[in-house]
């Protein structure tokens, strides 16, 4: 009987062990861009990151059933650090393009979006692309926003990255740039809070875009993660944190 007991309880401890190990696995590393509000951005009072982005994924954690570990890094690196595995996830307003998915995975999308045009408040000259040829814009590094003046563009404008959205803007209201070009929602933001009264949005909106939740490529969370996204459009939690950081509701 002592023997069997031994056993058996051997059995138990290496059960709970194998339980251990697998919730240890449940916690994942997700990376965000620490500067693209209203989706990600950081509290200067408490200094932890809070936006629109920071609420779907911890929603979507809870209901897809992983803890994480949150990372901020440069934009330009966030895809390659998917890529490689050094981050499971990545959510910082990334447009799900044909190129990025040949190497990472993509969720189903969660935000349509598109690039606009900001100017300074005083500047009737710029109401379109066309209107940049001989001009300088700024816009952001590793940014769908770079590629699309890139190709547009080219050699007919001064096109500048930058590292950090906030640049991009300090540059256009200091006189370094004619314009900025970006997604649509940043550069609405914007001009609504801290460039209220200095830079105003014109122009259409161009490149239709959605946004998804990237994981490495083959990623057993895809589909969770999926199910997840839907479950929180289906319940309205997704207009419920819609509406806090936009104002309105999604009408998805």
């Amino acid at each position: 009987m002592k023997r069997q007991f031994t056993v058996a309880s051997l059995a138990s401890c290496l059960a709970l062990g194998l339980a251990t190990s697998a919730h240890a696995q449940e916690t994942l590393d997700v990376v965000t861009d620490p500067s693209f509000v209203p989706f990600e951005m950081m509290d200067q009072e408490t200094g932890q990151m809070v936006g629109f982005d920071m609420d779907i994924v911890a929603e979507v954690a809870e209901r897809a059933g992983f803890e994480y570990n949150l990372r901020t890094m440069d934009f330009n690196g966030i895809i390659p650090a998917v890529q490689t595995g050094n981050v499971d996830i990545a959510i910082a307003g990334i447009t799900i393009t044909d190129e990025r998915a040949e190497i990472v995975d993509f969720s189903d999308p969660y935000y349509d979006s598109g690039l606009r045009l900001l100017v300074n408040a005083g500047d009737d000259s710029i109401q379109s692309i066309e209107d940049l040829a001989g001009k300088s814009v700024g816009t952001k590094i590793g940014s769908t926003s770079y590629d699309y003046l890139q190709a547009n563009l080219g050699e007919d404008a001064d096109i500048t990255p930058y590292p950090g959205s906030s640049d991009m803007y300090m540059a256009l209201l200091g006189g370094s740039v004619d314009a900025v070009f970006y997604d649509a929602p940043n550069v609405g933001y914007f001009s609504q809070t801290q460039g209220e009264g200095r830079a105003k949005v014109v122009g259409p909106l161009y490149e239709g875009q959605q946004y998804g939740i990237v994981l490495v490529k083959g990623s057993d969370w895809v589909e969770p993660v999926n199910e997840a996204l839907a479950s929180m459009k289906e319940d309205g939690t997704y207009d419920e944190i819609h509406s806090k950081w936009f104002g309105s509701a999604s009408g998805e």
